[in-house]
């Protein structure tokens, strides 16, 4: 009887545990630090799309990098 009350206070427990408040990990003082240009993923904007330009040119294909496009690639 003990082993069945300790399993059922553990289950009352973790379905307790999920209706907490989540909060944000990102503090609002710290998001400057996230804005920071060193933390994007392409340093140097002309140079990635360059990069994409000429892998489409490569793949015959268009798309698939946040912009509208698809189809064979010939403009």
């Amino acid at each position: 009887m003990d082993k069945l009350a300790i399993f059922t206070m553990a289950g009352i427990f973790l379905l307790l545990s999920g209706c907490n408040k989540i909060e944000p990990w990102v503090k609002p003082y710290e998001r400057d630090h996230l804005a920071d240009p060193i933390m994007s993923f392409t340093r140097d904007p002309v140079s990635s799309s360059y990069l994409h330009h000429v892998f489409q040119a490569r793949e015959s294909a268009r798309g698939a990098e946040g912009g509208q496009g698809g189809g064979c690639g010939c403009n």
